[in-house]
């Protein structure tokens, strides 16, 4: 079912088309009340009580849960996607002469991490190349061999919105006991996501795009194998058992709080960024992220027609996720494309070879309007 207009839920002037939620989403007039009044609660800290530390992180983690068909137990809660990838590096197993399956331009931050335990173990990162036809499900699973022990990609490729079957890849990784750790930061909150489905080992996510969150916070599914002994990279006061007894958090404990707790980050109670973080899950959740996607689908639908006769194309819809567009044009983008669009008020990003164009809920006609007016004129 298709979501009526939801403009009027964020403060985005009527002439201004921003069609780049995949570089980060606006926030809410909701979200952006919730982190104003969790910021306001510390000029009154004698009113914030120890409890206060707990209840809205448990509360960010059962939204999140809700949000993927988890427990609130396998949620930790992370301040970066790169934190929470860089934990699940530390944590799955890989020996000297395995290798890390990743793909061509896979974004940064899902690489480094991979790369560095690697270079501990003496393992090897091998990178998918970007298929010419066929799509990056049949690429990686053809990549996986005898010698992988983890494979670490995203949902849609952040460049041009090419498309993963986490399903199929998941069963490949079971069948021959491979770890998967997913990095779903360019599609939780628009593509539709089961980890009782997928099954994944790791599954990280920031919550400043999709989530139409705030920065600088984000969530980790962690499957319950590894929460028992897993080793968190940092630690702190607030994931040992008994944190809540202010008065005697000197009886230092070596055991963990239950579940993926033990891998939160330090100060994770931030009063600000996790209620607008959950809010902005919640409004995910009321609306249906099934519609999320029918609705945004049919402006990339739309956006592709019109912007054809430009000589701009895009991957199959069989081969890219329905809400993501990596226009391209024979040879690169334009340097000074980006400066000449926002001269007419219009958003978008360029990535590699692709012009990333990525609408949300707060987009309209008279945006998509504006923004093949303005690829006209510049192109």
């Amino acid at each position: 079912m298709k979501i009526p207009g939801q403009r009027h839920q964020f403060d985005i002037p009527d002439d201004v088309a921003y069609l780049n939620c995949g570089y980060m989403s606006p926030l809410m007039k909701r979200v952006r009340d919730a982190g104003a009044a969790g910021l306001a609660r510390k000029a009154h800290p004698w009113e914030i009580v120890p409890r206060d530390f707990f209840s809205g992180s448990d509360a960010l983690r059962e939204a999140f849960a809700e949000l993927i068909n988890a427990r609130a137990d396998d949620i930790a809660i992370v301040p970066a996607a790169s934190y929470g990838i860089s934990t699940a590096a530390r944590n799955l197993p890989l020996a000297g002469g395995q290798n890390v399956i990743v793909v061509e331009d896979q974004f940064p931050s899902n690489v480094y991490p991979w790369r560095e335990r690697a270079r501990e173990v003496g393992a090897v990162v091998r990178t998918v190349p970007r298929p010419s036809e066929g799509g990056w499900t049949r690429a990686v699973l053809n990549a996986v061999d005898g010698d992988t022990a983890i494979v670490a990609i995203p949902h849609c490729h952040w460049t041009d919105g090419g498309l993963f079957d986490l399903e199929r890849i998941g069963d490949r990784c079971r069948e021959r006991d491979i770890a998967l750790s997913l990095d779903v930061t360019q599609s939780l909150g628009v593509l539709p996501l089961d980890v009782q489905q997928i099954r994944p080992d790791f599954l990280i996510c920031a919550a400043y795009k999709w989530l139409l969150g705030p920065y600088s916070t984000g969530c980790v599914y962690v499957a319950q194998r590894w929460q028992r002994d897993g080793r968190p990279i940092e630690h702190n006061w607030i994931h040992r058992r008994n944190a809540e007894d202010f008065a005697r958090l000197v009886d230092y404990q070596d055991e963990f709080e239950p579940g993926a707790r033990r891998f939160d980050v330090g100060e994770r109670s931030n009063f600000a960024l996790v209620p607008a973080a959950e809010a902005g899950i919640r409004q995910l959740l009321e609306w249906g992220v099934e519609n999320v996607c029918e609705t945004i689908e049919a402006m990339a639908d739309d956006i592709i027609e019109r912007v054809r006769p430009l000589g701009l194309t895009a991957l199959p819809k069989s081969e890219r996720a329905p809400h993501y567009l990596g226009l391209q044009m024979a040879g690169e983008p334009p340097s000074g494309l980006l400066p000449e669009l926002a001269k007419r008020n219009v958003y978008v990003s360029v990535r590699g070879a692709s012009i990333r164009v990525t609408p949300h809920l707060y987009n309209t006609g008279a945006d998509i309007d504006r923004l093949v007016q303005a690829l006209e004129q510049v192109l």
